[in-house]
């Protein structure tokens, strides 16, 4: 059970903060924060880096059931493997970014993304809260493999 709590927790920071940002800001809107990090309103209608996010529509149901088919493999192997701690943080956190952005399609149709990053003219897409729990579970997964990799 700790573990979908874990994911239950990052899914509703992600929710919460998209909530504030489009109850603060409309959108497109800047707030600039430091010299390399904005707030902004943005919507991804496609993937990560808007990936087929100029597609017809039919990417928005496309990437709701990957994300319902992720989060539902997760949710097996998390009872799997309920005894492996790094192994399940990672998974959690994947699960709850997952859940966060399949709510924003069914809701909105599209994501709400709104940090925006930036470095001597170097400009990454922006992304929320649950782009970044997928990247951290990611990571936490090849650090638990190449853990694992090393015992054997």
């Amino acid at each position: 059970m700790r573990w979908f709590n874990v994911a239950l927790i990052a899914l509703a920071l992600d929710q919460l903060t998209k909530f504030l940002i489009v109850q603060k800001f409309a959108f497109g809107e800047v707030l600039s924060i430091t010299s390399f990090f904005n707030l902004v309103l943005v919507y991804n209608r496609g993937a990560a880096f808007s990936f087929l996010a100029g597609a017809n529509g039919w990417q928005r149901w496309v990437f709701t059931a990957i994300g319902v088919m992720a989060a539902l493999l997760i949710v097996h192997l998390l009872r799997k493997h309920r005894h492996q701690t790094l192994f399940c943080l990672a998974l959690s956190l994947i699960l709850g970014g997952a859940l966060g952005n399949v709510i924003d399609r069914l809701v909105h149709g599209h994501v709400i993304d709104f940090l925006d990053f930036y470095l001597h003219g170097w400009h990454w897409p922006a992304f929320n809260l649950a782009d970044s729990a997928i990247s951290c579970g990611t990571l936490l997964l090849v650090l638990d493999e190449l853990r694992r990799g090393r015992r054997s």
